[in-house]
């Protein structure tokens, strides 16, 4: 029997691919899977499948009540923003890293400053500023280089895996059993669908779950 694993992918543009990232990063139902986090480009994937993100997204509210997840009451301005530069600087630092640690320090940190603090984190000077309180302005610069080269075509693979997995939007989760058996799965919503197929005892855990059993 395997270890079970889910891969969420993810853009900081979308506050549910964000609810779901921080739910699988710090909720105890997840202890016990790994778990590998995804940068694609939202924008892209949705013109491959020729569909259109949802315009209400005041349920995100909800469900980060629920979880406890952090998120100021009112959404970014201008929403929704360009993520092409952040999503490429992101697959930058995944490939010169030999495991995700700054990768997630960064994640954590953009999808802070954009869903609590609503900084403009799509306008370079803001992401470059964003990085360096992260990684460094010696570190930041490597990224930045390394992300218009390498990260453009990470960036466009991982947005082409997406697909090809059967994402149709964000958060797709791709999730391997213990038995070895794959299935993919869209939205919070669905997370309890998640933990029932990876075999998760969430029935005596507290917080939000109730609202998904």
């Amino acid at each position: 029997m395997g270890i079970p694993k889910i891969t969420l992918y993810v853009d900081t543009v979308s506050p549910f691919a964000y609810i779901a990232y921080y739910i699988l990063r710090h909720d105890p139902a997840f202890a016990r899977v790994q778990v590998t986090f995804t940068p694609i480009l939202l924008g892209g994937l949705m013109k491959v499948c020729n569909n259109t993100a949802p315009i209400n997204i005041k349920k995100r509210l909800r469900w980060a009540k629920f979880f406890n997840v952090p998120m100021h009451g009112s959404m970014p301005t201008p929403f929704p923003q360009p993520t092409l530069n952040i999503m490429r600087a992101l697959c930058a630092i995944r490939q010169m890293d030999k495991d995700d640690k700054r990768f997630l320090h960064v994640l954590d940190h953009l999808y802070t400053e954009f869903f609590v603090h609503r900084k403009e984190t799509s306008k370079p000077d803001v992401l470059r500023e964003s990085l360096e309180t992260v990684l460094g302005t010696e570190e930041t610069a490597k990224v930045l280089e390394v992300a218009a080269t390498e990260g453009k075509k990470i960036l466009a693979a991982n947005t082409n895996e997406a697909f090809d997995s059967g994402a149709f939007g964000l958060p797709w989760m791709v999730c391997t059993n213990a038995a070895g058996e794959q299935e993919g799965f869209f939205g919070v919503d669905h997370l309890a669908q998640v933990a029932n197929f990876l075999g998760l005892d969430i029935q005596r855990l507290q917080s939000g779950w109730k609202s998904v059993l």
